[in-house]
């Protein structure tokens, strides 16, 4: 294992971490209105803080490929999920954030569970299916699933819609990075192949929504309550996608699935902790619904 390969990865997770702060803290100056509205995403490409952030999560990407030349997916990949736990440190110094004792374990869970499924499970051999194969079908139901969850949430109290729309975002991220893996195979095959086909044009599309989705939790509330969901969410959706679509396989010995299953639990329960933290609404709430309209 290669020490510098492994920093190189928590320096990705940084960058990214930093990247959602910046997203989170401008779309939360947007009227709740705006959430799952387009114009969230118009109003956000005017600001330079949520480009910034953006930009951030751009430069993250790219050191963490950088990393991945260096120690491989399955020694990287794990680390970068620490993300969270910088998000959350950096909100808590940059913009006094409550991160307590409570966020700091629920944070440290959550990763810890994401990672030790993802270094267990070890998705590996698959070969990439058709444009038209039946096997797509599995992308169109998760699609669908995220739909059905971020619309879902419409009349929950804030801390719940928000943990909703991070999970679809979760959801459709994880069938953002299998088309990535597509699109690219695609391009290796021909670029004029590539735009003949219907998964370029489907990556932007779900990209886009996944996007939206993000940035309406952080519409609706801090990095610790909106943030956590999506970052167990698409490590899941992506691995489940990738044995469907792919044929990839995953370890499933006794030991392996009683790992993995400690995993889940650990996803499970820090998200469950991180929910329940404090917070009592959005500033502003009822004026930014009745002057939504004036903007």
């Amino acid at each position: 294992m290669s020490l510098l390969g492994m920093a190189v990865a928590v320096v990705a997770a940084c960058l990214i971490g930093l990247g959602f702060v910046a997203q989170q803290h401008a779309a939360f100056q947007e009227p709740l209105g705006r959430i799952l509205h387009p114009r969230l995403l118009l109003d956000l490409l005017h600001s330079r803080l949520w480009l910034s952030g953006i930009a951030l999560m751009i430069a993250g990407q790219l050191v963490f490929a950088f990393a991945l030349d260096l120690v491989g997916v399955a020694q990287a990949t794990p680390v970068l999920t620490v993300n969270l736990v910088f998000a959350l440190a950096a909100a808590h110094v940059i913009y006094r954030e409550p991160f307590g004792a409570r966020a700091l374990l629920g944070s440290l869970t959550l990763t810890g569970g994401v990672a030790l499924f993802l270094g267990i499970g070890q998705p590996h051999g698959g070969a990439p299916p058709g444009a038209l194969s039946p096997r797509w079908m599995s992308g169109a139901v998760v699609l669908g699933l995220a739909v059905l969850v971020a619309v879902g949430g419409g009349h929950r109290d804030l801390r719940v819609r928000a943990m909703l729309l991070a999970t679809a975002a979760g959801l459709l991220y994880g069938l953002q990075d299998t088309l990535t893996r597509s699109v690219v195979l695609l391009f290796d095959a021909g670029v004029s192949t590539a735009f003949r086909t219907w998964q370029p044009y489907g990556l932007l599309f779900i990209g886009a929504l996944a996007l939206l989705f993000a940035q309406s939790a952080f519409d609706a509330a801090p990095l610790r309550i909106s943030l956590p969901a999506s970052t167990a969410a698409e490590p899941l959706t992506g691995i489940a996608l990738g044995v469907t679509i792919f044929g990839e396989k995953i370890r499933l010995s006794p030991r392996d699935l009683a790992l993995e299953a400690l995993g889940l639990a650990g996803m499970v329960a820090g998200i469950v902790v991180l929910g329940r933290s404090p917070y009592l609404g959005k500033p502003g709430e009822l004026a930014a619904r009745d002057g939504d309209g004036d903007r």
